[in-house]
């Protein structure tokens, strides 16, 4: 899959957005939405199994940061 973003200045739609890379899923998600309101943006575990398709409205998220020590309870 390409990382490629197209620079709005040439008229492109951006797609993908690298400097929000160790933010805060929040963060990318406010970040994403201001580029792209009409983004589904879908949040996944990093290595998770997903489908093929092409949905030019969906923005995938991967994570892979445990915020708060897991604990039993």
């Amino acid at each position: 899959m390409s990382s490629t973003a197209a620079a709005p200045e040439c008229g492109g739609a951006k797609t993908s957005w690298p400097e929000l890379v160790g933010l805060s899923v929040e963060e990318a998600k406010k970040a994403i939405l201001k580029d792209k309101p009409d983004a589904d943006i879908v949040v996944l575990p990093v290595g998770s199994i997903v489908t093929a398709d092409y949905r030019p409205d969906r923005v995938r998220i991967f994570v892979d940061t445990v915020a708060e020590a897991p604990h039993v309870g």
